[in-house]
């Protein structure tokens, strides 16, 4: 009898496939941690920049244990070599030798530095080398180093901002006393896209910087275990509903040691934001965000006297005004900027002049814009990236100032990360997929010019993979929710497989995307090694996928998320190869309230957690996240109850492993502390591991015991 031809290849299909998987190896826990940044590296483009004027790509090329900055002049390709570093180490610094190329930021068009560990390196670029000079040793304990390209370098020691001028010559700016006055560091614990606290003016000819007040906040001790005995180090930690900190912006005059105030009023524990200076040094503009994050005044003041000048403009919301972004002036131009608003429900750009007038919506659909990469003044556009082929996917785009005509600067699927020359004639395109580990290129923005750089070999190759599947779900209002479903290797269809959910599902971050490797996380096809199918997806209140995805979730924390979730477990209980009696969750952070949640709010679904650093009750997290979700306490009684983990631990019918690390200043360690005695006063068991001397999460070699902790966890009661 002759078979079935199609079942003939299938049955070599597959015979071939065992064969091969056979043949390759399975990831090591350690691969599975840290591979992708150690051992499984995909190779890169080493530090990447534009010589400003011009369009000569700079990078560091390596061959042994020698490094060069190379330089390519671009349309012609043109490639030559500026410094290696064994050159570098005989002219400055003999035995004390760079053991790699230092990290090279541009001054001007002709002028580079590094910092070596407080060293000051100026490089003049000649046109074959480079000449290199000492050129400033700061204190040993400075801190938030910001050199201008006047140069000029702040920094602060402690709580104090320093300044040293162009000749060297050191200026205290401020001289406060009290170490809760805190003076050129970032303010609001980061939120708001706050990454600092030094404001150089375009020219370097004036300097503006936050100051912190932070007296008015309760102390928190954050225990250092080392010393015997062990020592407790005071925090500020303002938490929801208690009193917060108060800041204020001050300018500093070089030439006249003159310090003014920015007036910008009460109540003083309002935050202030997206801190822009005019191109001509006039101005600075600053968005007034009150307390409770539901309105904004964007305001200009006089950088000479400190006075409120005009407001230019207001937004307010029934849910929150989140401001993450400065102004963006256009190249050579006082009165027009760029400002970024999610007030039609995506975040996009909008054309402003400086009397506050909507000149144009540059952006507008159903994306989200991520990036502002740059200017072609020649082609009178903006070069930015964005979410507007897929929540998926970045691509770059240039948009025309006048119009808002946009045109795709790619051509390639998958997520597209830009970095422009000064005048936006070229791009340095660097992009994966999931079958592309990486693809680095130069391009032309206004021609077809194109040239690749690299592309990385799959450096999981020799690996057995897992399959993996895009999925789409449909949350309760039919919201598409994206996820992957990652099968165990050497699948069979007719087998019963236990399950591990991860997630996340907070706020400002995506989980699913179209990189490379396809799953996302090696960690996951670990586990598929092990026999275990993987689930992740990005529920409502996750990232870039505009106001009503995100803002779903307001003042009900961790309830939206879950309906979203369990739309994933109900779709796993329907694959017949899934085992719904052994399904797992694991997550950290906000991951980690939800998987705590999960556990005790649908303590059915689930036999086996491994909560990381998690939230266990709202009110004892900082003030300006959780108000801006949540409101505070007093307003939100409701919603703070029900997210309150605390007072459900009794619920518990499964196995949860707690994991925190005992420095945390994030999600202080109090959480897990509190949920433990709740656990011992209800006479329920928990599982509990702490990580001495970590802070949020356990990174480097260390990570490794955290991950196979988990791994074995699931082992030994989901298997």
């Amino acid at each position: 009898m002759i078979p079935n031809r199609g079942c003939f290849i299938l049955v070599i299909t597959l015979f071939h496939a065992t064969i091969s998987s056979a043949q390759k190896k399975n990831f090591t826990i350690a691969e599975a941690t840290n591979g992708m940044s150690t051992t499984l590296a995909l190779k890169n483009i080493k530090q990447p920049s534009w010589q400003p004027g011009s369009t000569c790509f700079f990078q560091v090329d390596k061959e042994g244990k020698n490094e060069w900055i190379v330089r390519t002049a671009f349309p012609d390709n043109k490639k030559d070599t500026v410094e290696s570093l064994s050159n570098l180490n005989n002219r400055l610094f003999a035995k004390d030798s760079l053991k790699g190329m230092p990290s090279i930021y541009w001054i001007d068009a002709n002028q580079v530095y590094f910092n070596n560990r407080n060293h000051l390196v100026l490089g003049i670029l000649r046109e074959r080398d480079i000449k290199w000079n000492q050129w400033l040793t700061l204190p040993k304990d400075a801190t938030n180093i910001t050199v201008d390209r006047s140069k000029k370098v702040a920094f602060t020691i402690d709580n104090n901002l320093f300044l040293s001028l162009k000749d060297g010559t050191p200026i205290q700016i401020t001289n406060d006393a009290d170490k809760n006055i805190i003076n050129g560091q970032a303010v609001h614990r980061n939120e708001f896209g706050i990454d600092r606290g030094i404001f150089f003016s375009p020219k370097g000819n004036l300097i503006a910087y936050y100051r912190m007040n932070q007296r008015m906040v309760k102390d928190y001790p954050i225990i250092n275990w080392s010393p015997v005995p062990a020592v407790a180090d005071l925090i500020k930690y303002p938490m929801a509903g208690d009193s917060s900190h108060e800041v204020t912006i001050r300018v500093f005059d070089p030439n006249s040691r003159r310090t003014v105030e920015l007036a910008t009023g009460t109540p003083k524990d309002h935050y202030l934001t997206s801190v822009t200076w005019s191109p001509d040094e006039r101005y600075i503009y600053v968005a007034v965000l009150n307390r409770a994050q539901n309105h904004l005044w964007l305001n200009q003041y006089d950088a000479h006297t400190g006075s409120r000048l005009k407001t230019l403009f207001e937004e307010s919301s029934k849910t929150y005004v989140e401001p993450q972004h400065p102004l963006q002036f256009l190249p050579n131009d006082n009165s027009r900027f760029i400002w970024w608003s999610n007030k039609d429900g995506y975040q996009h750009l909008f054309l402003y002049s400086t009397q506050g007038e909507q000149l144009i919506e540059l952006t507008k659909g159903n994306y989200d814009v991520n990036e502002i990469i740059g200017f072609n003044e020649t082609t009178n556009e903006v070069i930015i990236t964005s979410a507007k082929e897929s929540p998926l996917e970045k691509h770059g785009y240039a948009v025309n100032l006048s119009t808002g005509n946009m045109r795709r600067l790619d051509n390639e699927g998958g997520v597209h990360t830009l970095l422009a020359n000064e005048n936006g004639a070229y791009i340095f395109d660097t992009y994966s997929g999931k079958a592309v580990p990486r693809v680095c290129k130069i391009q032309s923005t206004q021609t077809d010019f194109s040239t690749i750089l690299l592309k990385a070999n799959n450096t999981l190759a020799s690996y057995n993979r897992p399959p993996i599947k895009d999925i789409t779900l449909k949350a309760n209002d039919g919201t598409p929710l994206y996820g992957k479903l990652i099968l165990p290797t050497n699948f069979d269809a007719t087998k019963k497989y236990p399950v591990i959910v991860y997630l996340y599902n907070g706020p400002h971050v995506q989980l699913v995307r179209n990189v490379f490797p396809e799953s996302g996380n090696l960690w996951y096809e670990y586990m598929a090694q092990r026999g275990y199918v993987v689930f992740t997806m990005d529920g409502r209140g996750s990232s870039n996928r505009g106001v009503k995805f995100e803002q779903a979730t307001f003042h009900q924390l961790g309830t939206v998320e879950m309906e979203d979730q369990l739309k994933g477990v109900d779709y796993l209980k329907s694959l017949p190869f899934v085992d719904s009696k052994r399904m797992g969750v694991h997550g950290w952070s906000f991951g980690g309230f939800m998987t705590t949640s999960l556990m005790l709010r649908h303590p059915d679904v689930f036999k086996v957690g491994v909560a990381g650093g998690p939230v266990m009750d709202w009110r004892m997290y900082e003030v300006m996240y959780t108000e801006r979700y949540m409101g505070t306490p007093q307003n939100n009684p409701e919603g703070y109850a029900k997210a309150n983990l605390l007072t459900k631990t009794k619920e518990l019918k499964g196995k949860l492993l707690v994991i925190h690390g005992t420095d945390d200043a994030t999600v202080v360690w109090q959480h897990s502390i509190l949920f433990l005695k709740n656990a011992i006063d209800q006479n329920v068991q928990i599982d509990y591991f702490v990580y001495p001397g970590y802070e949020h999460n356990v990174r480097g070699k260390d990570r490794v015991h955290l991950m196979q902790k988990i791994s074995d966890y699931f082992d030994d009661f989901l298997k």
